[in-house]
């Protein structure tokens, strides 16, 4: 039942977001430990016409999605499934609180990964660290995130 629900929260993240429908974002794995999101490169997404790599804010908010779909996982994972009724109110208050990314190399490539872990899950914030890596494997960034989940 909780990896049914983690599930149709993931496709909402990719199929109810209009920026999200707009990047193209497949959800690769998703459970209550790890999430993994891919999208297609696009012109549109060029940070940097001469270069033709993706935008830096292209990049973090590809980790703040992934960062916040595992969050969202982990609040379903730990909600006893007599509550799951009520799991929309919880899930309605999920936000970031903090976000950092660190850009290691320009984003070249034609399709790219991201990925979250799961660093800590507490009754009122979560923090994850994500990572984003081409099709070749090159790491082009990474980050940390804090989630507001009470």
């Amino acid at each position: 039942m909780k990896q049914h629900a983690i599930a149709q929260m993931g496709q909402l993240f990719v199929k109810q977001m209009p920026f999200n429908v707009f990047l193209q974002l497949t959800v690769e794995q998703l459970d209550a430990e790890r999430a993994v999101i891919s999208f297609p490169f696009q012109e549109v997404l060029i940070g940097n016409p001469m270069q033709k790599i993706l935008h830096g804010g292209v990049i973090s908010a590809v980790l703040d999605n992934v960062g916040g779909m595992l969050a969202a996982a982990s609040i379903i994972d730990k909600t006893a499934e007599a509550e799951l009724s009520g799991l929309n109110e919880r899930l309605a208050k999920l936000g970031t609180i903090d976000l950092r990314t660190d850009f290691l190399r320009p984003g070249r490539g034609e399709r790219f990964t991201a990925s979250a872990t799961l660093i800590r899950s507490g009754n009122k914030v979560c923090v994850c660290r994500m990572e984003m890596h081409n099709e070749l494997g090159v790491q082009i960034a990474f980050g940390t995130a804090t989630y507001l989940v009470s």
